[in-house]
């Protein structure tokens, strides 16, 4: 990975994404860099994680269900009824297809970028964390803390987030993709040494 090709993605990603989507991801792109500095993490694939992770958002619905399904990949009830969490699994596809990545480590990350899943690589877990705290983020629950904690232990501030976000979705009676429960149970069981 070149700096050029951080560029190239950059100028792309501005054209394909909405104003406030491109502007989280840039901001997402940032924390992950900074992340990667900080956690010894490849810093041009943090980048093109963060720029790209996004890229499948702004496809309309019904078009997701349709790359899905070019491709044969699994969609499970709560994401046909929610098709809008489809969005990294068609964001690793536009990934490929797209912007010609082959690095399965970038590819990894944007598909578990919002579920997140046991043992995740440090990119997946950087970029998971940085969608969570890009500085754009506002009114999120424990913001501070974890913002504190991911620059420390990512793993702490993963279960932070994963807690954080199984309890909103509860609270608002939205249905939660069994993944989410999974990576919770996981990294909960791994912090508490079980």
């Amino acid at each position: 990975m070149k700096e050029s090709d951080v560029f190239k993605i950059r100028r792309s990603i501005e054209k394909s994404l909405d104003t406030k989507r491109y502007e989280h991801t840039l901001g997402v792109t940032y924390t992950a860099a900074a992340l990667a500095m900080c956690h010894g993490a490849d810093i041009r694939k943090a980048q093109i994680i963060g720029l790209l992770h996004d890229c499948g958002k702004c496809v309309e619905n019904q078009k997701k269900i349709a790359i899905c399904e070019k491709h044969h990949v699994d969609i499970n009830e709560i994401e046909r009824r929610n098709p809008s969490l489809l969005h990294a699994k068609v964001g690793s596809f536009i990934a490929m297809d797209k912007y010609s990545i082959v690095d399965d480590e970038i590819i990894q990350a944007i598909l578990n970028h919002t579920t997140g899943r046991p043992a995740m690589t440090t990119l997946e877990k950087i970029v998971y964390i940085a969608d969570y705290i890009e500085p754009g983020r506002r009114q999120k629950p424990n913001l501070e803390a974890i913002r504190r904690e991911a620059f420390v232990d990512l793993d702490k501030a993963l279960t932070m987030i994963v807690a954080d976000v199984l309890s909103y979705l509860d609270s608002h009676g939205s249905e939660i993709d069994p993944m989410t429960k999974e990576t919770y149970e996981y990294y909960r069981q791994t912090e508490n040494g079980d």
